[in-house]
């Protein structure tokens, strides 16, 4: 078997420059970068999925090389074959994340507003031992 040959390189991405128009460079797999009029550079990938044309966009130019959008690509390609929907999913792990954040963070908040009652009733205590009962 031969080597499979990208259509894209590190410096060609590098060397992208806006037009007029939006235009594509093609990787391979159905990867592509998108360069904008602004100069923005985006990965995505088109695809079907329930006969509806979906694209996916993996992160932007220069955040996110090329090797890093591959793995991207060769990760939504395998949810793809499970019959799950890489944006679906996408929206998913988000939710999953703002859920477990919010989790983490109460708590925190609920120690945190525990341990400033033990000292407000601790300190109440003390003041209460000095006070005189009628």
């Amino acid at each position: 078997m031969g080597e499979r040959k990208s259509g894209l390189t590190a410096s060609s991405v590098a060397r992208a420059k806006p037009k007029d128009k939006a235009y594509k460079l093609s990787d391979y797999d159905g990867l592509y970068l998108l360069v904008k009029p602004t100069g923005a550079r985006y990965w995505r990938m088109n695809y079907r999925f329930h006969n509806l044309q979906r694209t996916v966009t993996f992160g932007r130019y220069p955040e996110l090389l090329l090797a890093d959008a591959r793995q991207r690509l060769l990760n939504a390609r395998r949810l793809l074959a499970d019959g799950i929907d890489p944006i679906d999913q996408a929206k998913l792990n988000k939710i999953q994340e703002s859920i477990s954040f919010a989790n983490t963070f109460k708590t925190v908040s609920d120690e945190w507003l525990e341990k400033v009652q033990l000292c407000q009733s601790a300190s109440n205590r003390g003041s209460d031992s000095n006070s005189v009962q009628i």
